[in-house]
């Protein structure tokens, strides 16, 4: 029997199939997510995952069974899903365990208009009610439900296309990696369809059990064979997407990959063109270039926590036209300020195609610090220890305190150290950045020595 405790987490559902969950736990979450936000019209949909298919249906028949109008949209990427669910105005369920090994499989839930849904906003109420049916208690059972199947692969592909212009390109060579996930299945149809784009698919056979490698590109070692191929066939650029495709890193033509804080600062640039004087939300250990260019094209830079549910809360508050993380998580105003890997490297190519410089080049203007990218540490009692590091350097007249999201220390010289405790594990994470190398080393060392000591 099911224990959604240890399988609802914060802003979506994850575990193994079948130990921690299977298809009757499906039914109860299909059933408990009517009866809790009384959506009466929704889509379901699925990554390539096997279990995908058995676990979609049957929450599709436990929504139809408490009366909902249920839409099988069948494979699509989290993007899409979230499209269907903005242009239709459907709740929306997502199969998926992103870039988590083959024998997890997950739920990512929306409300209409691709509205997030977290533990704070009805994922507690659903995981309640779903347990109750799963501990024996009754399902709610309203007549008029039904099923049907829908496919809306071209018409995401249609908008996203209307968002950028990409008919006027220089002629561009893109090695794409979808890692055996759902890239396969969207990039063909998006960037297939433009005439000056070669093509150079790397795994793109939809597999849930990733044969070739995980389909987690924050993983540098997930990188190697994309790098390869953009070097080899002398590609101008690479793309590489994670299991659902929500996320998309970027290689340039040296096989070198391309920061997400330079994305993020490049398609601020493009979003800011069309929109002056908008805000862009990112988050703080995003680049401090990031708010620096948002400021230089006459845009609102707004710093905000760590996370895709604070990230879509303010972006959603303020009306933001962009919002950018360093985990490559892109959202757009345009997109019902839901994140999509996609159309950010759709301005990506459209920046490079408009260009008559390779994208090393391209990207040198938004790449002006050096980043020591997230370090992990153990420890055993992080509140004592981020404490302690606060105490210190809060003596310093050239240290400033923030503690917007853990600890965050500047200095005068436009170093900084953000230092945060994971929510799961007993870790404390550290991303520094500096302005040389020879800094971000220095204090990088200096921060993990007190943490580790």
């Amino acid at each position: 029997m099911a224990d959604l405790a240890t399988i609802v987490k914060a802003y979506d559902i994850r575990g193994l199939v079948p130990h921690e969950w299977d298809a009757d736990t499906a039914y109860a979450l299909g059933n408990a997510f009517v009866a809790v936000t009384d959506a009466n019209r929704l889509v379901v949909a699925r990554d390539m995952r096997e279990s995908g298919v058995e676990l979609a249906r049957a929450f599709a028949d436990g929504a139809a069974a408490a009366g909902a109008e249920v839409v099988d949209a069948g494979l699509c990427s989290t993007d899409q899903m979230y499209y269907i669910s903005g242009a239709h105005e459907l709740a929306g369920a997502m199969f998926t365990a992103s870039h988590n090994p083959a024998a997890y499989n997950g739920i990512k839930l929306c409300k209409p208009g691709a509205k997030p849904i977290s533990l704070e906003t009805g994922l507690a109420e659903i995981r309640d009610r779903a347990q109750a049916i799963i501990d024996g208690g009754p399902a709610r059972q309203v007549a008029g439900g039904t099923i049907s199947s829908a496919d809306y692969l071209d018409e995401y592909s249609r908008h996203l296309r209307s968002l950028v212009d990409l008919s006027q390109l220089r002629p561009l060579t893109v090695a794409v990696d979808a890692g055996n996930g759902m890239a396969g299945h969207t990039v063909p149809a998006v960037l297939g369809q433009i005439p000056a784009l070669a093509m150079k698919p790397l795994y793109f056979e939809l597999d849930g059990t990733f044969p070739n490698h995980e389909a987690n590109p924050l993983d540098p070692a997930n990188l190697v064979d994309l790098q390869k191929l953009v070097t080899s066939s002398g590609a101008d650029i690479g793309l590489a997407f994670d299991g659902d495709a929500d996320r998309c890193f970027v290689i340039d033509e040296t096989g070198a990959p391309v920061s997400p804080s330079a994305v993020t600062a490049l398609v601020a640039e493009a979003e800011l063109a069309k929109n002056p004087k908008s805000t862009v939300i990112y988050n703080l250990i995003t680049s401090q270039a990031v708010p620096e260019v948002i400021a230089e094209n006459d845009g609102v830079p707004m710093r905000s926590r760590v996370g895709h549910s604070f990230i879509k809360a303010e972006m959603a508050e303020h009306d933001a036209v962009f919002g950018g993380e360093h985990s490559a998580h892109y959202y757009f105003r345009d997109f019902w300020f839901a994140d999509t890997g996609m159309l950010a490297a759709m301005h990506v190519l459209a920046a490079l195609g408009a260009s008559s410089v390779p994208l090393s080049e391209l990207v040198e203007s938004y790449d002006r610090y050096v980043a020591s990218g997230e370090i992990n540490s153990t420890v055993a009692d992080q509140q004592a220890i981020m404490h302690e590091i606060e105490d210190a350097y809060a003596r310093r007249d050239d240290a400033h305190i923030d503690d917007l999201d853990g600890l965050t220390v500047s200095f005068d010289d436009k170093s900084w150290f953000n230092l945060r405790p994971s929510n799961t594990e007993p870790l404390l994470r550290l991303n520094v950045e500096a302005v040389t190398n020879e800094r971000m080393t220095q204090l990088r060392d200096e921060v993990l020595s007190d943490v580790r000591r």
